[in-house]
């Protein structure tokens, strides 16, 4: 019986063992997307995680959601490129959105738009905008349902990093 004990004791922590060598090859989890630093070369913003993050803040405060939408991201690319070139925080430096979302053919019935500089990750700018009451107003604007966002990396600028985030809704009211 002793050795039986001592037996089913060996295999059990050889079998701890075993799994411990598991454990120790397993790969170490990424970082949050959120806190990625836009500021480097190649950097890629998660517009998913973004939706979800805005989608989220909405929600806990008794509003709908928004999804990423293709046309808002390539508005707000366009407008974080352009303040990076001219090195300017500036809402209008490629005109007033509602221009923009009419040159573009975008049939928005309700749009805001939340520009910021200097924020290296998506954690920071939305901390930014929520910690602003013109930007957070903004964020919290009920109707919008579409989102699009953009990070531009300039690193010869005072900010380095240029945000756009644009919430609109194309559903007539």
């Amino acid at each position: 019986m002793g050795n039986l004990r001592i037996t089913r004791a060996a295999v059990a922590t050889i079998g701890l063992l075993a799994l411990g060598g598991c454990a120790a090859d397993a790969p170490v989890s990424e970082q949050p997307t959120m806190y990625l630093s836009m500021a480097s070369g190649g950097a890629r913003l998660d517009s998913e995680a973004a939706a979800s993050m805005i989608s989220l803040y909405r929600q806990n405060n008794g509003l709908g959601g928004v999804a990423v939408d293709p046309e808002l991201m390539k508005l707000a690319e366009q407008q974080s490129q352009a303040m990076a070139s001219r090195n300017k925080l500036d809402h209008d430096v490629k005109g007033p959105l509602a221009k923009r979302l009419n040159a573009s053919g975008y049939p928005a019935t309700l749009a805001v738009e939340n520009v910021s500089a200097g924020y290296h990750t998506l954690a920071e700018a939305f901390s930014g905008w929520r910690d602003s009451p013109p930007h957070k107003a903004n964020m919290l604007k009920n109707g919008v349902t579409n989102l699009g966002i953009a990070a531009i990396y300039a690193p010869n600028t005072k900010y380095k990093v240029f945000w756009t985030l644009i919430l609109a809704s194309s559903e007539k009211r």
